[in-house]
C-alpha cells in the first residue's frame, strides 16, 4: 500500500479486514482460495458492513503480482500473506484476471479441510481432474482416497507442464515416480501411493495405454517405532491436566490414532461392557477396542461437563455438528442429538469454511500436540513424543504382558499380523525372553 492514493484510515481498515480473512483461513485449516473468500465475504457482509470486499481484491490482485503489502508489517500478517500467496498467488501465475480482478486458481489446495465439503459442490477445476473425480466417485472412494489422488494428480500434472495428462503417457509417470525417488528422496509407501494414483488417474479416468514402466525405485527402509516405557507414560501423564490429561491417557489406553481421538462421539464409548467403538478408522474400517475401567469415572464427569455446553448450544439455537455427508442427508436433525456431540469439542464455535455454517467442531489437533510436547518435555523426556507414540506403547505394553499377538492386531485394526510384528522387535524382552551373554552367569 506504500505510495498508493490510500488515506491512512483505508490503509488500516485493509489491513484489519485481510488479517481478519487469513485467521478465518488459518483457523478452518483451508487455503486462502477465491472460493473460501466468496463464502467469507458473503457471511462477513451480513454481519458487518466496512471494505472487506474491496480489501479482499486488493488482496488477491497483489497477491497474483508476488507483493506483499507493507503496512502488514506483525509477523502474523507476514506469515499469514506469505501462506496465501502460497496456495492462492503461485498457483495462479498462468491464469487470467477476470471478473473484478479476482485470479481463479489454476488447482486446488494442497491443505485439506478437516472434514470432506459435500460432494456436489467440490467438482474439480481441470477437465483431467473432473474426469478423476468421476471416475474415483463411481468406484465408491473414500474421501480422502480421492482428495490423496487428486493431490497427487496435481503434483504429476505440475511436474509435466506445460503439457496436459491427457497428452502424457508412460515415460512421463515413470519419469515423475524416479524423480521423486531421487530428489525427493520419497519413502518407498509414499512412491507406491504415488504410483497407485497416477496409475488410476491415466488408465481408469482419461483412459491411456501406459504399458511397461522402468523407474528408479525408492529405498526401503525400516523404521523402528518409538516406544515409551510403562513408568516414562506415567512421567508424561502427571504432566498433563483437564482434559488434555483425559485425552492422552485414552489415547494410550485404547490405542486410538489421533483423528479417531478427536473424532470420537458420544454415542462411541460404551461403558457398561467397558468398550469403545472406532467408526470411518484408517481405511474406513470400523472396530472395537478396550476402554479402561480407570478412566470410566472421569469421562462420565466429563460428559455432564459436556452435556451442560449441549444445553447451552441448544439454547442458543447454535446448528448442529458436523456429520457426514450421506447420513447428514438422511437424518438432518441428529447433529443437535446428545448421542452425536464430540467428546472433545471445542471450546469456541468456529465457522466451516465450506458450508457458512458457524457451529462446534472438536478440538484442534494442534492444541492436544502442543500440550503432549509440552508435557514431555517438563517430564524431561529423552525422546520425541507425539499422539502415534501413544498408540505404538500401548500394542508394546501389551505384548510385553503377554496379550496375544492377534488380539492386539484387532485391537490396531490393523489388516495384516506383519504390521502388527513390529511391535516384537521394540518389546522390553523380544522373543522368547533370550538373556544378554553379558547377564548370563
Amino acid at each position: 500500500m506504500a505510495g498508493s492514493a490510500f488515506s491512512p484510515q483505508l490503509k488500516a481498515a485493509y489491513t484489519r479486514e485481510i488479517l481478519t480473512f487469513l485467521k478465518h483461513c488459518k483457523d478452518g485449516h483451508a487455503a486462502a482460495t477465491v472460493e473460501l473468500a466468496k463464502q467469507y465475504l458473503d457471511w462477513r457482509e451480513k454481519q458487518s458492513g466496512g471494505p472487506a470486499r474491496e480489501a479482499l481484491r486488493w488482496f488477491y490482485r497483489e497477491g497474483s503480482r508476488k507483493s506483499a503489502p507493507p503496512d502488514v508489517t506483525s509477523r502474523q500478517g507476514e506469515r499469514s500473506f506469505a501462506a496465501a500467496q502460497g496456495a492462492a498467488g503461485s498457483e495462479t501465475d498462468q491464469s487470467k484476471h477476470r471478473g473484478e480482478g479476482i485470479p481463479a486458481p489454476v488447482y486446488r489446495p494442497a491443505s485439506r479441510p478437516s472434514e470432506p465439503p459435500p460432494a456436489a459442490n467440490d467438482p474439480g477445476s481441470e477437465p483431467w481432474e473432473r474426469d478423476l473425480i468421476k471416475a474415483s466417485r463411481e468406484r465408491g472412494f473414500l474421501w480422502r482416497t480421492e482428495q490423496t489422488y487428486r493431490e497427487w494428480a496435481v503434483r504429476f500434472a505440475r511436474f509435466i507442464a506445460p503439457r496436459s495428462p491427457y497428452a502424457a503417457g508412460g515415460e512421463e509417470v515413470a519419469a515423475f515416480l524416479s524423480a521423486l525417488a531421487v530428489q525427493g528422496r520419497a519413502s518407498p509407501s509414499a512412491q507406491k501411493q504415488a504410483l497407485n494414483a497416477l496409475v488410476f488417474l491415466m488408465q481408469e479416468a482419461l483412459h491411456r495405454d501406459l504399458g511397461k514402466m522402468e523407474f528408479k525405485r525408492a529405498h526401503p527402509k525400516q523404521r523402528m517405532p518409538m516406544v515409551l516405557s510403562v513408568a516414562e507414560a506415567r512421567s508424561l501423564f502427571a504432566q498433563m491436566n483437564g482434559t488434555p490429561r483425559l485425552m492422552a491417557e485414552l489415547a494410550y489406553g485404547s490405542g486410538l490414532r489421533l483423528m479417531e481421538l478427536l473424532r470420537l462421539r458420544i454415542h462411541h464409548l460404551d461403558f457398561d461392557r467397558g468398550r469403545l467403538q472406532v467408526f470411518a478408522g484408517k481405511g474406513d474400517k470400523d472396530r472395537i477396542t478396550v476402554l479402561s475401567e480407570r478412566l470410566i469415572p472421569e469421562l462420565k464427569a466429563h460428559f455432564a461437563r459436556l452435556q451442560k455446553l449441549w444445553q447451552a448450544d441448544q439454547a442458543a439455537k447454535v446448528p448442529g455438528v458436523w456429520l457426514p455427508e450421506g447420513l447428514d442427508r438422511k437424518y438432518p436433525k441428529a447433529g443437535v442429538s446428545w448421542e452425536w456431540q464430540w467428546v472433545f469439542p471445542s471450546r469456541e464455535l468456529g465457522l466451516d469454511p465450506r458450508s457458512g455454517i458457524r457451529r462446534r467442531h472438536h478440538v484442534s489437533d494442534n492444541l492436544f500436540q502442543r500440550a503432549l510436547k509440552q508435557a514431555a518435555a517438563k517430564a524431561a523426556l529423552n525422546k520425541r513424543v507425539t499422539p502415534h507414540v501413544l498408540r505404538h506403547s500401548f500394542a508394546t505394553h501389551l505384548l510385553e504382558s503377554g496379550t496375544d499377538i492377534r488380539t492386539v492386531q484387532e485391537l490396531l485394526g490393523h489388516a495384516s499380523v506383519e504390521t502388527t510384528q513390529i511391535y516384537l522387535h521394540v518389546m522390553k524382552k523380544p522373543g522368547l525372553g533370550v538373556k544378554s551373554p553379558l547377564d548370563q552367569s
